[in-house]
């Protein structure tokens, strides 16, 4: 047994790289750009020059602590047009959209110097004064000049995101128009016929054949999945060590929110299942024993009825019926300890005694479902192994009835009630989402539940990561409880 626990443990490896390979694709694949959702709160701040300013040097601060300047991961492989630090671009978009200008070019010096130019013609855009041109061409109106400097602002900034060739044609058709209809913008002619220029090298210097030779990239440990999964020994410590990352809501680490949402989450589900099975069991034995009977029927009914009822339903009933002035304000209407009362100093029994009240309708709607369905599975399982041969034999010996059902035939009819819990132990690091809403209780559902609102997916991908952890510890229990509870069952 202990060799093979051992062996499970090793075997857990290859199965965290794989979790972890499979999280950190999904949140570098997740919509939107992470630097913008963290620099947001910053941007509101100060002017629009000032801003314009501090907002790049935040978002390059922020990229380079997030790790996003570095390369994805330890290896690359691409064709031979596509150049090994394209990473090194800032912009989500602008580096998707290079990345195709390089497929339908093949030749990345062409891409590299239309982009260099395109973001040149972008800034000297940017330095135009619509109040400026007004005081040198009086007979103008400046609303004229504002719509024309923006819709010729609004196609730069199109170019930079667009790679159909069709397109990019139209755009610059119509930035010419602009600039030609418009003789306070006759300084942009030179820029805008060198950009052009660059434009068509992309397709009279192509160099499609590049795209069909495949090339391999090597960029060493210093890359973004490393950073992500070991850290760099200073600020970031890596997911092996406990660190998720920083949160898009309000930019805190991850570890310092969840770990204690995690645990009131995780002793919520515990108590729950503990009490699921405590009280599932013995139901589901003594409902296989009278088969048939006026008990099996009536406590099948009851359990049917309700494993039906919606937890929502249920929580909400509860909260109406036994935490309402109006019915029986037996219990507290939300939350898990009361804010006022409630001393960080107490001894460990003291906060229980002080929770107790918050915790019992919770729990209550957590577990009623469970031990529906796990009284079903145990009776079930009860059922088929009382019918087995070996059964009517210990019968047959005069063994007594409830010797036979406890020590013979109990144990075999577990395994189906283990089998669920190793898919039941890991929803304890989520919680419900529901019934912690219903209740304001402070756990991983509802912060999970914000974290959608939100799109704040580094959260999310912890709990992903969590719980294919969980997972594959519910598995490994799950699987050394067969052969603790039938002696047929040996790992060698």
């Amino acid at each position: 047994m202990l060799k093979y626990t051992f062996q499970r443990i090793i075997a857990f490896i290859p199965m965290l790289i794989a979790i972890s390979l499979l999280s950190f694709i999904i949140s570098i694949n997740a919509p939107g750009d992470p630097v913008e959702r963290l620099a947001k709160s910053s941007e509101s701040e100060g002017g629009a020059q000032e801003q314009s300013g501090a907002s790049k040097k935040i978002k390059a601060e922020l990229r380079k602590k997030l790790g996003l300047d570095l390369p994805i991961f330890y290896v690359s492989i691409s064709d031979l047009s596509t150049s090994d630090t394209l990473y090194k671009v800032q912009d989500k978009y602008h580096k998707s959209n290079l990345s195709a200008l390089t497929h339908h070019s093949g030749n990345w010096q062409a891409v590299s110097n239309y982009y260099k130019n395109l973001l040149s013609f972008q800034r000297i855009h940017e330095r135009i004064n619509p109040k400026i041109l007004k005081d040198q061409y009086t007979f103008l109106d400046l609303n004229e000049i504002n719509e024309v400097v923006n819709q010729l602002g609004s196609e730069i900034g199109s170019l930079l995101e667009t790679s159909d060739k069709n397109l990019i044609d139209l755009k610059f058709e119509k930035m010419n128009t602009l600039v030609s209809n418009n003789n306070y913008l006759s300084f942009l002619k030179d820029p805008l016929y060198e950009l052009e220029t660059n434009k068509n090298n992309l397709r009279i210097n192509s160099t499609r054949w590049k795209t069909y030779i495949p090339t391999l990239h090597w960029y060493g440990k210093n890359n973004q999945y490393h950073l992500w999964l070991f850290g760099n020994g200073n600020d970031r410590k890596g997911l092996l060590r406990g660190d998720f990352g920083i949160s898009y809501i309000d930019s805190q680490p991850i570890q310092d929110k969840i770990w204690q949402k995690v645990g009131i989450s995780f002793a919520l589900s515990l108590i729950s299942i503990f009490l699921a099975y405590l009280i599932s069991i013995p139901i589901g034995i003594y409902s296989a024993y009278r088969k048939d009977s006026k008990f099996d029927t009536g406590i099948s009914l009851v359990l049917f009825i309700l494993y039906s009822m919606p937890s929502f339903f249920v929580g909400t009933l509860l909260l109406l019926q036994f935490a309402n002035p109006d019915n029986l304000a037996w219990f507290p209407v939300s939350g898990i300890q009361d804010p006022t009362l409630f001393d960080p100093e107490w001894s460990f029994w003291k906060k229980i005694e002080h929770r107790m009240p918050f915790l019992i309708l919770p729990i209550i709607t957590y577990t009623y479902g469970s031990f529906a369905f796990l009284s079903r599975i145990m009776r079930v399982g009860m059922v088929d192994v009382v019918s087995q041969d070996y059964i009517r034999t210990a019968r047959a010996k005069g063994l007594g009835e409830k010797k036979v059902i406890l020590k013979h035939a109990l144990r075999n009819s577990l395994l189906p009630v283990i089998t669920v819990f190793a898919a039941i132990f890991p929803m304890a690091i989520g919680g419900s989402i529901i019934i912690e809403v219903i209740f304001s209780i402070p756990g991983m559902g509802v912060e999970i539940y914000n974290s959608i609102l939100n799109y704040d997916y580094p959260m999310i991908i912890t709990v992903f990561t969590l719980s294919g952890f969980l997972t594959m510890v519910g598995y490994l229990v799950s699987d050394i409880l067969y052969a603790v509870v039938d002696p047929r069952i040996s790992y060698k």
